[in-house]
């Protein structure tokens, strides 16, 4: 026997594995007498037989005084054995006795851990469990021997605190009694000092440390709004003292079981950072786990039937932006009115820009990098006002849409104004094509000092159900992260008109419908929709629309100055009649442009100037394109030149 002052040497965990571990072998030595032979587990002898026997209700094996007298022997031993166990699960010093208390577990659940721990960390406990289980094949404590050295099973019952809180896993072949039980790795890791976080978490999984002091009960936080920082910033406002454990929604048993041991060995709250409402699955996890406590972090607010079932307390955040000394501290400037930042579009642009105050800019543009690459074009301003040829009052409308953007703080937050539905600005371009609405686009957002996203519709819109509101959320959700500008052409193909209901697929085009107009009134940024037809436009975009600006086709007088800005000062350009040209040609700048460049590449291939020659043959091959018929009042002197035998390139 072990004296006192050797059990207090030892942890009291190990104290407590390892006395009970004693007593099982001696008793098995003393009471069934048979060592496990060379063939342990595969055959059933005589000898083994009349044992099993002599150990059936109502019989009396020959070895039950002996062993009634070795327990005897044995439990002052264990009675100590037991003192110091409670004892330092009352102090709550060690890495075991904090576990035990995170995790809630009673007495026996804490000796069952402990006998689990202490055989895992030692090939000699497996060979002594080994033993007195008579069989090779099980070096760890089964169902069975758990039951008859605790004296109950439940510690490993399918709702047990253990298995509730993943601190132990259960074999899962083979009948229930000879399951072999042991302790999840990341306990083992955590009992040898190794603080490595679980390697089955979730990816993206973050261990924040607390911020300050203060004890929290096991309970549920609902934090819904404003952006993932703000949201993280309220809960650690609202639990100082609290370590967290932050991850979006597991997807697999094995990282749900992951979550629950991390957040229980560290004892975190565990932040689920949600993109959509948890489904049935993930709410019976979490109230299954009453011993830690939960925050569900929402962009928007969580369904009621959606919940888990346990109390729950709810913080609404209605801006994210970032304030003063967010700015203060992570660049060391005050906010910038330009760049109305959330608090984690703000750590990024810091970290885009090393930290220096001078970069913001360039970190805002970096905002959105990527995310938009496969659903739109960018588009990086390099033409200015004076490329566009518009009336005067196209001109002033374009102007005040700018202001209108610009202008956004001063009028919504300095004086007071309602940003009801956002202060986001929506702008409708309409006109037949090649007017100028995408250059205006463009124009616009370099002004602002933007970039232009156009996007591809034909990448957006999906046959799939729900596909369509997922590329339209991660759209506006990466343009939220960045200051720029997104220009859907042709916007009457998504947001035209709704149709009558005749079938599961008009029903279903009008929930798209419906869910973009949500989306956009909500979205804060600058957004240019271009029509050939404005009548096309579902009259709901028409009220959201802040700046609605016609594009016509260019008169004579502005089809001239658009014929005389479409030839670069470099290009070798002969005497040209523009006056021919505004006169006799009436199309749009766009098409004025082509045709410029067309005659530019002839001009090149022949070595040559462009010439009216040229010009005229450029124009002929715009016109083919879009099936428009050559006529001799529109050609004139050129008409022989573009039909018949004037289709060869004429000479320099």
């Amino acid at each position: 026997m072990r004296d006192e002052g050797r059990l207090r040497s030892a942890p009291p965990w190990q104290v407590m594995a390892d006395t009970l571990l004693q007593r099982e072998a001696l008793v098995c030595r003393l009471g069934e007498g048979l060592l496990p032979h060379d063939f342990a587990g595969l055959y059933i002898g005589h000898e083994e037989v009349d044992r099993i026997l002599a150990e059936l209700p109502g019989a009396s094996g020959p070895a039950a005084e002996r062993v009634d007298a070795l327990l005897r022997q044995l439990e002052p031993e264990l009675a100590l054995a037991r003192k110091l166990f409670a004892e330092s699960l009352d102090q709550g010093g060690t890495v075991f006795d904090r576990l035990v208390r995170h995790a809630r577990l009673d007495e026996v659940d804490a000796q069952a851990l402990a006998l689990m721990v202490a055989v895992e960390r030692s090939p000699h406990r497996m060979r002594l469990v080994s033993y007195f289980q008579d069989n090779v094949q099980l070096p760890r404590l089964t169902v069975a021997s758990l039951t008859r050295m605790l004296g109950s099973g439940r510690s490993v019952s399918p709702d047990a605190p253990l298995l509730r809180a993943e601190l132990v896993e259960l074999g899962t072949e083979g009948p229930w009694a000879t399951r072999m039980c042991w302790p999840a790795m990341r306990v083992t890791w955590a009992m040898a000092d190794d603080d490595s976080a679980d390697s089955a978490l979730p990816a993206g999984t973050r261990r924040l440390e607390p911020v300050g002091t203060g004890a929290v009960e096991p309970q549920m936080l609902l934090v819904t709004g404003a952006d993932a920082d703000s949201r993280l910033t309220a809960v650690r406002d609202r639990w100082p003292g609290k370590a967290l454990l932050v991850c979006p929604l597991p997807t697999s048993a094995a990282e749900w079981a992951s979550v629950v041991r991390e957040a229980g060995v560290g004892d975190r709250a565990v932040v689920l950072e949600l993109e959509a409402p948890p489904d049935r699955k993930a709410a019976d996890r979490i109230d299954r786990t009453t011993h830690l406590s939960w925050v569900l972090s929402s962009p928007r607010e969580l369904a009621l039937d959606s919940l888990p079932r346990r109390p729950w307390r709810e913080i609404r955040l209605d801006s994210g932006l970032a304030e003063s000394a967010d700015w203060a501290q992570a660049l060391g400037i005050a906010p910038d009115p330009s760049f109305p930042l959330s608090r984690d579009q703000l750590r990024l642009v810091t970290a885009a820009s090393a930290g220096d105050p001078e970069q913001v800019s360039a970190g805002v543009r970096r905002l959105a990098g990527g995310h938009l690459d496969g659903l739109s074009v960018r588009i990086r301003p390099r033409r200015t006002m004076s490329d566009l040829v518009l009336p005067s009052d196209q001109t002033a409308q374009l102007r005040e849409l700018i202001a209108r953007y610009r202008r956004r703080s001063t009028v919504y937050r300095e004086w007071g104004y309602s940003p009801l539905p956002s202060t986001g600005v929506v702008a409708l371009f309409s006109g037949p094509s090649g007017t100028g609405k995408t250059l205006a686009a463009e124009i616009v957002a370099g002004e602002l000092g933007l970039d232009v996203y156009k996007v591809d519709l034909s990448s957006v819109v999906s046959k799939y159900i729900g596909e369509t509101e997922k590329n339209l959320e991660r759209i506006f959700g990466a343009a939220a992260a960045g200051d720029l500008v997104l220009f859907f052409d042709e916007a009457d193909s998504l947001f035209g008109k709704r149709s009558e209901v005749s079938d599961a697929h008009d029903r279903y085009a009008n929930i798209e419908v419906a869910y973009l107009l949500q989306r956009l009134e909500s979205y804060d940024g600058l957004v240019v929709m271009a029509t050939n037809l404005q009548r096309n436009i579902d009259d709901a975009f028409l009220r959201r629309i802040s700046v609605a600006i016609d594009f016509e086709a260019p008169d004579e007088p502005q089809r001239k100055q658009i014929w005389r800005q479409a030839f670069p000062s470099g290009a070798p350009v002969a005497e040209l009649d523009y006056d021919f040209l505004a006169r006799q040609f009436r199309i749009t700048g766009g098409i004025i442009r082509n045709a410029a460049l067309g005659a530019g590449f002839l001009a090149a291939e022949q070595d040559g100037p462009v010439t009216m020659e040229r010009v005229a043959l450029a124009l002929k091959r715009e016109f083919q394109k879009l099936g428009r018929l050559r006529t001799e009042s529109e050609f004139d002197r050129y008409f022989d030149l573009v039909n018949g035998d004037g289709d060869a390139e004429p000479a320099g």
